[in-house]
Order: C-alpha cells, then sequence, then structure tokens
C-alpha cells in the first residue's frame, strides 16, 4: 500500500480544482466570439467566429433582413465543442455593401462570394445551418460541392415548392417583372413594422424576444442606399425555385445527415416544407417547434440542445470529422 504523504491529499485535490477552473475558464473563453473580416473578391467579408480551431466546424448562413447577428445566442452554445463561423453576405450585416451599379446581387453570386469565403477561412469541410436565405445560398454550395458537407440543419429555409406560404404570392409579380407596381409591396417589407413582425409573429412568449434583435435589423437596412440592394436581391428571390429540383436531387443522390428545427408559425414558410426534406432524406430528424419565422430568438437553447445530440450520434460519431 503506498504509503499517505500529510496535506498531500489537500494539495492534490486543489491543483486539480484549479485545473478544472482554468480549463472552464478557457472552454468559456472559447466559446465568446471573435469578430473578423475576410477579404473575398475585394470584398471585407465580416464574420464572427468561436471555438477551438481544430474542432469539426459549423457554418451558419443567415437569412433577411438581418446578418450573423441572428446566431448570437446559439454560437456560445455551440462553440464548446466545435469551432463556429457566422459571415455576413455582401449588403448585410458588417461586411462591404457595394452599390447593386457595382456588383450584382443575385444569389448565385452572393453563393460564390460565400464559396471563395469558406475556402479563404480554411473550411474544408462544414455542417450547414441554413435559416431563411440561407437556403438558396447554402444549397447551392451543398449542390457544388457536396464533399464538404458533413451535414445540413435546416431552420426555416425552404427547397421544395410547398414550403412557400400563400403570403409569399405577393412577391411572384416582382420576381417576374420589376416595375414600380410589383415593388410597392416589396418595399413595405423594409420599414420596421414589417421588421419587428417578422421577429414577433408566431412567438410562443413575445414578451420574451428582444427588441435588440429588429432594431439591429432595421439600423442597417436603414442605411443610405441599402434598400437598393435589398430591392435587387428580393427581385432575384424567384431564381431559387428554379433551382429546387437541382437541391432536390443533390438531397437524394448525397443523403446528407439532415437535422430541421423548424418555427410552425411562420408567416413565410410551412410545416409543409419542413416535412418535405424527409421525402428526399428518409432519414432526416425533423422537429417542429411552437415558435416563428426567427426560432432562434425563442429557442436557441433547445436548437443547441437538439443540434449537439445529433451531431454526436449523426454526424461525428466515433471520431469523425
Amino acid at each position: 500500500m503506498s504509503p499517505v504523504v500529510p496535506g498531500l491529499r489537500g494539495s492534490i485535490s486543489g491543483v486539480a480544482a484549479a485545473a478544472v477552473v482554468a480549463g472552464s475558464a478557457v472552454a468559456a473563453d472559447l466559446a465568446q466570439p471573435s469578430y473578423k473580416t475576410q477579404k473575398v473578391d475585394g470584398l471585407r467579408i465580416f464574420y464572427r467566429q468561436a471555438g477551438p480551431a481544430d474542432a469539426p466546424v459549423i457554418l451558419l448562413l443567415h437569412g433577411f433582413p438581418t446578418s450573423s447577428h441572428m446566431y448570437r445566442d446559439l454560437i456560445p452554445r455551440l462553440a464548446g465543442r466545435y469551432q463556429v463561423i457566422a459571415p455576413d453576405y455582401p449588403g448585410y450585416g458588417f461586411s462591404d455593401a457595394p452599390s447593386p451599379a457595382t456588383f450584382t446581387y443575385t444569389f448565385d453570386h452572393l453563393a460564390e462570394v460565400m464559396d471563395r469565403f469558406v475556402q479563404a477561412v480554411g473550411a474544408q469541410r462544414y455542417v450547414l445551418y441554413a435559416q431563411d436565405f440561407g437556403g438558396p445560398v447554402g444549397f447551392r454550395l451543398a449542390a457544388k460541392h457536396p464533399e464538404r458537407v458533413a451535414g445540413l440543419v435546416v431552420q426555416n429555409a425552404v427547397a421544395h415548392e410547398e414550403g412557400l406560404a400563400p403570403s409569399m404570392d405577393a412577391a411572384r409579380p416582382y420576381w417576374a417583372k420589376r416595375t414600380p407596381e410589383t415593388e410597392a409591396p416589396m418595399r413595405a417589407l423594409l420599414t420596421l413594422d414589417t421588421t419587428r413582425f417578422q421577429y414577433l409573429h408566431g412567438a410562443r412568449d413575445p414578451s420574451r424576444i428582444s427588441p435588440d434583435a429588429w432594431t439591429h435589423a432595421q439600423a442597417l437596412l436603414d442605411r443610405p442606399g441599402n434598400a437598393d440592394i435589398q430591392l435587387a436581391i428580393l427581385q432575384d428571390y424567384g431564381s431559387n425555385l428554379k433551382r429546387y429540383p437541382e437541391w432536390q436531387a443533390y438531397f437524394r443522390a448525397h443523403q446528407p445527415p439532415t437535422l430541421v428545427a423548424w418555427g410552425k408559425n411562420d408567416p413565410f414558410f410551412t410545416v409543409e416544407g419542413a416535412e418535405a426534406y424527409a421525402r428526399d432524406m428518409p432519414s432526416t430528424e425533423t422537429h417542429i417547434l411552437d415558435t416563428g419565422h426567427f426560432a432562434l430568438e425563442e429557442e436557441a437553447p433547445r436548437i443547441a440542445e437538439l443540434m449537439l445530440d445529433f451531431l454526436d450520434r449523426r454526424v461525428f460519431a466515433n471520431g469523425q470529422r
């Protein structure tokens, strides 16, 4: 039997406790994002990055009319175990916003910039989280480079016609032809009332939705010249519908592990759109949540819990990368 040295046990316990505290501090520090920019095609692309540099990557692609700001509550919940990267598209958030006279604001072009961005920051393979506009940007990336996509997390982003709610019909004339008459309903999407509506409609408890969210989004929408950017990309939204068959073919051919976490009270995208992913990818795990379009505002803890479990079981089991 090894001798017990007086006072040593307490010293070891103290060292162990200090190590745990130090380790916790390091983990907490890694979970807090850094705020960076990356030059892509002469543009400064802003992004939030957190987590261990050698961990698997989760790429968070944002929706309209927001930016990577929408992921502020999710990032720390994932970054203890994963490297999380959340960029702003050109014209959004804190990325450069060139005039439509000098930059073509189409979903094809945004996807091209994001393609070069992920290469520039060294994200060779990643789990793709797509919300709203993040769907058409991200699914273009996935279909072009299926080998890079370790899995999908889809949150209120559509790739099937039945996912478009009747409220989207008002945009169809604008997609077909831009005129002052067809543009008028789109301009209404850029107002404070509509931005607030997008965040509050369908929330289980609107009092839990921080006004920081819509105030931040609206401040960026109200920048001089930004309305022209938004109107250009909104006009191109119709191009996404033509790509649905291509994305569905990608889903069927490659069967990426997929988690759908969906706010069921979304005024723009339907629950039928959430359920349609399982038609192409039968192993899809679908969770319908009692909240709205920006589900993370109310359900970040729940969605993070679902993601961490899903990633452990379906994507990175047995140390896979």
